[in-house]
């Protein structure tokens, strides 16, 4: 249906999270924490949460935007680092954790609305990207969505104008007069600014916001996330340290946690456009980033016992239904499809 044609890119960042039982005396019901930065660069845009729930239950996580441009990048890596740090750590030691979970979050924001409309169905919520990047908040306009495709159904079918296969185009009209689309409006430079950094970022989010108060007479554009990865040897590597299994620990132990499972003999879910792509473009250029920026070891590189013969290994079963191979493979070779018999992660209170 075209629906793009007259939108920015979608852009995606992934959101990693945990929940953890701490100790009672470390637990501060209704306390929240937010941080950006650390232990990313400045050239990355990302941040973490935390969450202290009910019953001495502790939600943490850290979101890492898709467009980042280093290769060697492991969001998973740098979200179990951000436990390490010796104002977090002290909150998980003697804890234990729950469970464990991703998830790609759309951050395009105002620019990259989708016409909402098409014959015999509309799009509301987070399918049409909704959610408020500098609130962290999406609840809100989701279900603000959902109200008026009910009022515009409701007053369709009252004045007996519409019927099977019909295109609701009330719905989006009366989405453009509400207070949603006023908020995404007005923070919609935000979120694109970080594309030059934190400093930057923040000094412009900080003009958008307080001078302009949301009205510049700008609109700052999205671009699509795998176009941001550069070479690897343009990049430098990273060297992340080995989880203790205190605080920080692998991915497996991670998926294990996820309640994540598929039938066994049903067909790849994650499915490759070209096989040759992931060793002759990927490996060759980029180092195989699909090992790093899928946060449940779902994408192997295996040779033989002298190196040689390099092959992509797809280990569907670990698939948390994340979504981000599908958006950051440069190539955009990988394309992930809802699996035979609707398996995939079962998350516990998360």
């Amino acid at each position: 249906f075209n629906l793009r044609n007259d939108a920015d890119p979608q852009t995606y960042a992934i959101g990693i999270k945990e929940l953890w039982e701490v100790e009672p005396h470390k637990h501060h019901k209704g306390l929240t924490l937010h941080s950006v930065g650390w232990p990313i660069d400045g050239s990355t845009y990302g941040g973490s949460f935390i969450y202290h729930l009910e019953g001495n239950q502790v939600s943490v996580g850290y979101v890492i935007g898709l467009d980042y441009k280093n290769p060697h990048l492991s969001p998973f890596d740098e979200f179990q680092r951000f436990k390490t740090h010796p104002k977090i750590k002290p909150l998980f030691e003697g804890g234990r954790r729950i469970s464990y979970g991703a998830r790609a979050l759309n951050e395009g924001g105002f620019q990259s609305i989708p016409k909402l409309t098409f014959p015999g169905g509309l799009i509301v919520g987070c399918g049409a990207g909704f959610l408020n990047v500098p609130k962290i908040k999406g609840t809100h306009t989701a279900m603000k969505s959902g109200i008026t495709a009910a009022e515009a159904l409701e007053a369709a079918f009252r004045l007996q104008e519409i019927e099977t296969g019909a295109e609701l185009h009330d719905y989006e009209e009366r989405l453009k007069k509400t207070w949603l689309w006023e908020e995404l409006y007005e923070v919609r430079n935000i979120r694109p600014g970080f594309r030059a950094g934190l400093t930057l970022g923040l000094i412009n989010a900080g003009i958008d916001t307080v001078l302009f108060r949301g009205k510049a007479p700008w609109t700052l554009r999205n671009h699509s996330d795998h176009d941001a990865l550069q070479l690897a040897a343009h990049c430098q590597k990273i060297d992340y340290p080995k989880p203790d299994g205190v605080v920080s620990f692998d991915k497996p132990s991670s998926v294990f946690l996820s309640n994540t499972n598929h039938e066994e003999n049903q067909p790849v879910h994650l499915r490759l456009k070209d096989p040759s792509i992931p060793v002759n473009l990927n490996l060759r250029l980029y180092d195989a980033p699909e090992q790093r920026f899928c946060p449940a070891g779902v994408y192997e590189i295996i040779a033989d016992e002298d190196g040689d013969n390099p092959q992509l290994q797809i280990n569907a079963q670990n698939c948390v239904h994340c979504k981000t191979c599908d958006i950051k493979d440069t190539s955009q070779n990988i394309n992930w499809v809802v699996p035979e018999g609707g398996g995939g992660p079962n998350y516990p209170n998360m």
